[in-house]
């Protein structure tokens, strides 16, 4: 079965293959009517719930009108006729938090495997006109065109991205010994990340190979011939379907310029024609 693969699926992937699930959390404050301000037990926190108890009475407060929530920082800030917290209220707040990535964070590592993942890949449909010319027409591939099957490849990809950020953070990190003998091997959780990430780059290999998708599909090139009289290039056309009417396209292969003359002085060799 094939079809489109969501980015909240591909998401909740890379979170199980990095062990960066949501953690649930609930705390509960008693106001002292002094305090409007509160730290909750997590940080990184993906959405929270804010409820508050005066006399038996539950009321859910409003985000941005009557509390503000600093989601890296893991705190709430009672606002209005809510700040201070009363000492006979109770404020309970419920929710989860990210863990290591938040959304927005790994959704850029996803975005990055689906274009290095689909690079120069193109789905080819083929449709008739109203004059009934047939007419094939290619669009880039996405995460929204990406095969199902390929959903654990492009989410072992961004894995990997992410253990690469993990990595740079721990390459700080070293090795600490006290006078008392104490000695704690910080840099073993940067040699743990670059075997992870050595790991996980083979599976990313050996799924592509397999399936013959990503950075490691076998590709098939043109050789280009070079004229003789000329010294130019010989042109190339896509190859066409036999009764794809439309006209030929030229394809423009990367020529390399490392050894280009910079000097700007003409070619005496020439004498303003051609060899």
């Amino acid at each position: 079965m094939s079809g489109p693969v969501p980015l909240q699926d591909v998401i909740a992937r890379v979170r199980a293959e990095l062990g960066d699930l949501p953690t649930p959390f609930r705390d509960s404050f008693g106001g002292v009517g002094e305090v409007g301000e509160f730290d909750l037990s997590e940080s990184s926190i993906a959405q929270a719930q804010v409820t508050y108890v005066l006399g038996g009475v539950t009321t859910t407060l409003v985000q941005d009108r009557d509390y503000n929530l600093l989601q890296e920082e893991g705190r709430v800030l009672l606002l209005g006729a809510y700040n201070p917290l009363p000492d006979n209220a109770t404020l309970i707040v419920t929710g989860t938090a990210t863990g290591m990535f938040s959304d927005a964070e790994l959704e850029v590592f996803v975005d990055e495997a689906v274009l290095m993942h689909c690079k120069d890949r193109r789905l080819t449909s083929r449709n008739r006109d109203s004059n009934g010319f047939i007419h094939y027409v290619e669009t880039p591939m996405t995460l929204a065109t990406l095969p199902e099957i390929e959903m654990l490849p492009l989410s072992l990809l961004a894995t990997v991205n992410a253990l690469w950020a993990m990595a740079t953070d721990a390459s700080s990190d070293i090795d600490i010994s006290t006078a008392e003998g104490t000695q704690v091997h910080r840099g073993q959780r940067f040699a743990q990340l670059m075997s992870m990430i050595d790991a996980v780059s083979a599976r990313y290999k050996e799924l592509c190979e397999q399936l013959n998708v990503g950075f490691y599909r076998i590709e098939m090139g043109n050789l280009r011939r070079v004229s003789r009289t000329t010294g130019r290039l010989i042109p190339l056309y896509k190859e066409r379907e036999y009764d794809d009417y439309s006209l030929p396209q030229r394809l423009l292969p990367e020529v390399d310029h490392r050894d280009d003359d910079t000097s700007d002085i003409p070619d005496p060799g020439t004498a303003g024609g051609w060899w």
